[in-house]
């Protein structure tokens, strides 16, 4: 037999063979938290512990989980998880996490949890998140105080890639309750987000400068925004979402800075809003920026409304906190589509698209909207537009005003 037949017939045993899965592939190295030293006592801070924990399942090469285990609380200050890690992570919680009730542990710091330059990485676990909020609140005076404290997020993920968020529940939030800031190919779902309707800037979700973000099948009730998206966000999808109480789904506020990043390919579909202020806006200030910016290709669809006081808006005189002294936002909206709208109004306008007068919104579709306003001693719902260039197609309850 040559030397080429023999080789051949070696190579074909050779793949023959099973192939035994890598380091990487096999079953995942757990790191629970109690065998760090965390006490399950509900008072006793357990930040060291966890910290140790992330420390050596982040050294692990393989598949490491970082375990809080079922039926436990445990009381943490804040954290920071940092990468990059020489395996895939996951933080499994499975019990409840109680932010600190100290304001000294608090008050000086915009995180309770923390991930950061990770790639690769999944939270999820059914547990709980408990910011206790309501010991924070009251030192969120910001609309009087212009030297308010930064109060923590609960959960904030910075330069992270290729990550899950799902089966979790975030209640009290001190502050928002989930950012992320510079993330790629980021899936969150299946997440519960609760505070009171009257709890401050308790935003649900807030994105910035991110891109390819997912959201889906999750229930929102906060005192903010269910979901906010900021400069130099691109490319999220939204989908299977109730958001009440709350603010709506907002893209913005934008413009306020004076040099921002554009926004641009939102989707928000099959959503139902119950009893929110406001349901899918889009918020800039009228404000002196330093340079012109865009929000651009954004589409709208199949959407719930119920009892929501401004269904459908853009507010480019944006002032949350008068008096304002206005002048014209420099930033351009267009190629945005509201398609299949439907259901209540709380206020007798239903339909708001206040834009800028030297950068008119451009190519606003307005397909398929039938909102009623829920007073009829006052009329049928009207729209308001100005300042708008698009057109209207289908039914159009309040009649368009495009």
């Amino acid at each position: 037999m040559s030397l080429t037949i023999f080789l051949g017939w070696v190579c074909l045993l050779m793949s023959s063979l099973p192939q035994f899965p890598s380091e990487s592939q096999g079953p995942p190295k757990f790191f629970n938290v109690m065998e760090y030293g965390a006490i399950a006592d509900g008072v006793t801070d357990n930040s060291e512990a966890f910290l140790k924990a992330w420390k050596e399942a982040c050294e692990w090469k393989g598949r490491a989980r970082v375990f809080v285990p079922l039926g436990k609380i445990f009381t943490v200050n804040s954290m920071m998880f940092e990468g990059p890690c020489k395996g895939q992570m996951a933080f499994v919680i499975r019990g409840i996490l109680k932010a600190p009730t100290d304001p000294s542990k608090f008050l000086l710091t915009d995180k309770w949890i923390n991930f950061r330059y990770i790639d690769n990485l999944t939270v999820s676990g059914g547990g709980t998140l408990d910011g206790q909020g309501k010991v924070a609140w009251p030192y969120n005076d910001c609309k009087k105080n212009s030297h308010c404290p930064a109060l923590p997020a609960t959960m904030r993920f910075d330069f992270v890639r290729n990550a899950r968020v799902h089966h979790l529940r975030s209640i009290d939030s001190k502050n928002t309750h989930f950012i992320l800031f510079g993330c790629q190919d980021m899936n969150i779902s299946h997440v519960r987000i609760s505070a009171p309707g009257d709890s401050p800037n308790t935003d649900g979700i807030k994105i910035g400068s991110s891109q390819r973000i997912g959201i889906s099948h999750s229930i929102i009730g906060t005192g903010d925004d269910c979901i906010s998206m900021l400069p130099g966000t691109r490319e999220v999808n939204i989908s299977d979402v109730v958001c009440g109480p709350g603010h709506g789904i907002s893209v913005g506020s934008l413009g306020k800075s004076g040099d921002e990043d554009a926004l641009s390919g939102i989707a928000i579909k099959n959503c139902t809003f119950r009893g929110t202020s406001d349901g899918v806006r889009i918020k800039t200030w009228a404000y002196p920026m330093l340079k012109d910016t865009e929000a651009s290709n954004f589409v709208y669809e199949d959407i719930f409304m119920d009892n929501v006081g401004n269904p459908i808006i853009i507010d480019q005189q944006y002032c949350p906190v008068p008096p304002c002294e206005f002048v014209a936002s420099r930033v351009q909206i267009s190629n945005i589509t509201y398609r299949n709208i439907w259901g209540s109004s709380g206020s007798k306008v239903a339909v708001t698209l206040r834009c800028s007068q030297t950068r008119p919104c451009n190519n606003v579709v307005l397909e398929d909207i039938n909102l009623s306003y829920l007073s009829g001693n006052e009329g049928n719902a009207t729209a308001l537009c100005s300042h708008v260039n698009g057109h209207a197609l289908g039914k159009q309850n309040p009649a368009s005003c495009l």
